[in-house]
């Protein structure tokens, strides 16, 4: 059975440009041997990550997320059943909001600011999609 699921924490420490493609790399080769796709998201020392997989892998990869001493205020946003990915195209693709404009971000929030605590999860999802279309996502 697939599942989605969305979540959003704060960085437990200052994440800088190069720990962050660490961790980008790190996702991306753990995923990809567990199955597990999406999207990835750090913005000013946020994560907002969206997971699509096998239920035990996302479901074991999210408590590894909770029990992760870089991660505080860890909040589910979406979890639902699905019948097909709709990010399949990454094992975890960069979501760059200085690619996003404006617009894009009040569409789905109630600020230009992205902020994942005052959002739902659909509207993340909605957010994400459009940032896709928009070629917002970076694979490598």
């Amino acid at each position: 059975m697939l599942v989605r699921l969305v979540y959003a924490s704060r960085a437990a420490a200052t994440i800088g440009e190069h720990d962050f493609n660490a961790i980008l790399k790190s996702s991306r080769e753990h995923n990809q041997a567990e199955g597990i796709t999406g999207l990835l998201c750090f913005n000013e020392g946020v994560f907002i990550q969206l997971l699509e997989g096998g239920r035990n892998a996302v479901n074991a990869r999210y408590k590894q997320i909770i029990d992760d001493a870089r991660h505080k205020d860890v909040i589910l946003l979406a979890y639902d059943e699905i019948q097909e990915r709709q990010f399949a195209g990454w094992a975890m693709g960069n979501a760059q909001l200085s690619r996003a404009n404006r617009a894009m971000l009040l569409k789905y929030s109630e600020s230009a600011k992205l902020d994942p605590y005052a959002m739902s999860g659909k509207a993340l999802i909605g957010l994400f999609h459009e940032m896709v279309s928009a070629g917002a996502i970076a694979c490598s």
